[in-house]
């Protein structure tokens, strides 16, 4: 089952000609998840030539105008394939006063049920085949959210040649194993899956965090993450600023990367005062910390492969 995602802006405050404002779509085979929906979401979807009208679920960090001002377009769009399935969106508080004033005030046709929820906790707030979506409380000048996709685990590996070497014939009784069921073999004798199937296999984690003072309990929140999008606003010179303004510095979504073990890092949500040249002095100042930090681009594509 793949998963990937696009980086479909990575810019903070303004757009740029060359940085559209902050936009993660995850796709996991045929879901399809928008994290946050700056100004700018539908040029890079059409420039990758996304299959994006009936996405999932919109995941929103906080209601400042550089993260949702892509929204109402993206719905308005949406209506014009045909849908039965509800579009869930998911944020803080004032999400839905966002979307049900943009919906009156811009007219909008709408042909799918919209369900936006409100989330107050952290926690569990969506889940499907095989995955649930977590929220969990960041520190920012609003209310504002980091979330995690978790896959669960997967079965263990079937290993055919010791079910033959234990007389399993092949057919349904190979299947029962592999969905944890024992077989009784003719002559009474019971086979169990734990002598045919490997231990169980990780799922795959990926996790969205910005616009947020740094915080030890992110890494806890993120641990393990095979892709972790973080905030890195700003170089180590203007940390007295990313702090009066609960921004974090590039070394500091370094710690957390470090710190929670994620397989890989790619920083998001850049000062517009650094051009793509000055975005170098960030990597480098994460990469003295972990050195697997990466930068985002607009349009950028990550595979997200499982670890085992």
């Amino acid at each position: 089952m793949n998963m990937e995602a696009f980086v479909l802006g990575c810019g903070g405050m303004m757009p740029l000609p060359y940085r559209h404002l902050t936009s993660v779509l995850l796709r996991r085979e045929g879901d399809l998840f928008l994290f946050d929906g700056g100004e700018g979401t539908q040029v890079s979807l059409r420039r990758l030539n996304l299959k994006w009208k009936k996405i999932n679920a919109i995941f929103v960090s906080h209601t400042h105008a550089d993260h949702v001002t892509g929204l109402p377009g993206i719905l308005m769009l949406s209506a014009q394939v045909d849908r039965s399935e509800p579009l869930y969106i998911f944020g803080p508080p004032k999400i839905a006063e966002y979307i049900e004033t943009s919906r009156k005030v811009l007219d909008m046709y709408i042909n799918y049920p919209i369900e936006v929820k409100e989330i107050t906790s952290p926690g569990v707030v969506y889940g499907g085949d095989g995955f649930y979506v977590r929220a969990f409380h960041l520190d920012h000048t609003k209310t504002c959210l980091g979330y995690t996709l978790e896959e669960l685990d997967r079965p263990g590996e079937f290993n055919p040649l010791e079910a033959e070497r234990l007389g399993v014939p092949r057919g349904p009784m190979w299947g029962r194993l592999q969905h944890g069921e024992s077989v009784t073999l003719d002559g009474g004798r019971v086979v169990s899956p734990d002598q045919v199937v490997g231990s169980a296999r990780s799922g795959r984690k990926f996790s969205f965090v910005t616009d947020t003072l740094y915080l030890q309990s992110i890494a806890r929140e993120v641990r393990g993450s095979d892709l972790l999008i973080c905030e890195g606003m700003f170089a180590d010179d203007c940390a007295d600023q990313a702090r009066e303004k609960k921004h974090m510095t590039a070394r500091q979504a370094a710690i957390i990367a470090r710190d929670s073990n994620a397989r890989r890092m790619a920083m998001i949500h850049y000062s517009p005062r650094y051009t793509d040249r000055d975005l170098e002095v960030l990597l480098r100042q994460a990469q003295e910390v972990y050195p697997a930090a990466e930068l985002t681009r607009d349009r950028m594509h990550f595979e997200i492969p499982y670890a085992d």
